[in-house]
């Protein structure tokens, strides 16, 4: 099981799903329709290392943060 947080305005409850990659995980995650446009925006980090291959391998216990664009000022 992995670990998924969603920061900032993503405002989503942490979820613990069963992925063995992370193109496995995004598979799951855009079944729900109000995510799909924030996975293909964010980035997303691995155990706090920004990540970009959806071969990434995931582990028990990792913990991935979908990180949405942010703006300042």
């Amino acid at each position: 099981m992995v670990r998924v947080e969603f920061l900032g305005p993503i405002n989503r409850d942490i979820l613990e799903l069963d992925a063995r990659n992370l193109g496995q995980l995004k598979e799951i995650l855009a079944q729900d329709e109000s995510l799909k446009e924030w996975l293909s925006l964010s980035a997303v980090a691995l155990n706090d290392e920004i990540v970009t291959s959806l071969e990434t391998t995931l582990k028990d216990g990792d913990k991935i943060c979908i990180l949405p664009p942010v703006c300042g000022g």
